[in-house]
């Protein structure tokens, strides 16, 4: 249904200097949210899984810039310099419109939760499992040629180690948790970002959502898989445990915060507040 349908209305009051707000209704973001999901859910596999491997690949920017900007400064101020640089791979994968999996944790699960149909949980899981291995496949290239290759000078490597350890350490159940928070954080400004089409207002709700991710330890299955791949092709780490204890708990748990504290949340709120949606006839 479009939002000029709905029963709610848009938060286009007057300001006392005569001006207008264009603050959004929910309603008005769930619709902004889910037109759009419903297009890429019908996006062939070559097309979604290319725009998931170009991900994989440029989510690596945000190890990159952490690591240089943590050799910039003294140890003591490293990790927050790490932090505020870590938003520059989201800001360019998310400005580029492409894939990542984390994102979609919220887009395609709203039309799942209008229509309720098995064609929407197959469309949702198809579309789930095309960014991710689309994802980690550019993870992995993108892991192994920084670390076979001298694309970045020592100090710089060396914050890279440093960050890579300290990203896929943890175990299972510290990472799953973790990545909770980085999940409904990704998910949140997923929902945020439908409310406007400002670049300057969209670099900034990046920043704001992805800069704690690094800086509270939270864990990112895409992002950390670049850095988990990275300790594996240079021999710091075994796959089996990068694979089992980092990428599947952080994929986990980046589902689980991004569909729950989201997804399910941000529909029931508009759902609440117009029980006939459920009554709409399904095109």
């Amino acid at each position: 249904m479009a939002s000029s349908d709905r029963e709610h209305p848009s938060e286009h009051q007057p300001h006392a200097s005569g001006g207008v707000s264009t603050r959004l209704s929910a309603a008005e973001i769930h619709d902004n949210v889910s037109e759009p999901a419903r297009e890429e859910m019908e996006r062939s596999a070559l097309a979604l899984a290319a725009s998931a491997f170009q991900s994989g690949l440029a989510i690596a920017f945000s190890f990159l810039a952490g690591a240089f900007a943590a050799s910039l400064v003294a140890p003591l101020h490293a990790h927050a310099a790490a932090a505020a640089a870590y938003p520059l791979g989201f800001i360019l994968v998310i400005l580029a419109r492409s894939e990542l999996f984390t994102e979609n944790t919220l887009r395609p699960v709203i039309p799942l939760l209008e229509e309720r149909s098995a064609r929407a949980l197959w469309r949702t899981l198809r579309l789930w499992g095309l960014l991710l291995a689309g994802n980690l496949a550019g993870a992995a290239l993108i892991g192994w040629v920084l670390a076979r290759s001298a694309v970045v000078d020592a100090p710089v490597r060396e914050q890279l180690d440093v960050i890579a350890a300290t990203t896929t350490s943890g175990g299972f159940g510290l990472v799953f948790y973790r990545a909770i928070f980085a999940g409904w954080l990704i998910a949140l400004l997923t929902w945020m970002l439908a409310a406007t089409h400002a670049t300057g207002a969209q670099i900034a709700l990046i920043w704001l959502c992805t800069a704690p991710i690094a800086a509270l330890h939270f864990r990112h299955s895409i992002a950390g898989a670049v850095e988990a791949f990275y300790r594996v092709a240079g021999g710091s780490a075994p796959l089996g445990e990068m694979l089992g204890g980092f990428v599947v708990p952080a994929v986990l748990g980046n589902t689980v915060g991004g569909v729950v504290l989201v997804a399910l949340l941000s529909y029931a709120q508009v759902a609440a507040d117009e029980p006939s949606r459920d009554e709409r006839p399904i095109a």
